[in-house]
């Protein structure tokens, strides 16, 4: 049986992928960040609809501003990010690879019908490449 490099970003998301609510505790998130090995998660509803996005980057100085305060640490819905870029998943892999040569974000939700149905990694994108030029990962 012939194997064939991926092309489509539903090749190579990860499905069964981490994410939070609005109303998950930073605490919570930074451990679930750890432990997934994640820079930065999608934030959706009840219904699994995409509704932020929420980094690292984005808790570090509140966390370290409620610690030197000795506040409780925030909500993930007072500072996830509201715009949110995502994928489908028939995007060419080839095509997102192009986009996050920039400034782009590391993880991409993917979205499919409005709901959150994966996540796709500039390293799944990285090890994508490589198979498709016939290298091994």
């Amino acid at each position: 049986m012939a194997h064939t490099a991926p092309n489509i970003v539903r090749d190579i998301m990860s499905r069964d992928c981490y994410r939070v609510t609005g109303n998950t505790s930073v605490t919570n998130l930074v451990k679930g960040l750890a432990l997934h090995r994640l820079p930065g998660v999608p934030v959706v509803d009840d219904r699994d609809h995409l509704i932020g996005f929420i980094s690292e980057q984005d808790v570090l100085g509140k966390l370290l501003e409620s610690a030197y305060l000795n506040d409780e640490p925030p909500l993930v819905r007072e500072l996830m990010r509201h715009e949110v870029l995502s994928v489908t998943p028939a995007k060419s892999i080839t095509d997102l690879a192009q986009e996050m040569l920039g400034t782009k974000p590391k993880v991409y939700p993917v979205v499919e019908q409005e709901r959150l149905v994966g996540i796709v990694t500039r390293r799944d994108i990285l090890s994508a490449i490589l198979q498709m030029r016939g290298g091994r990962h």
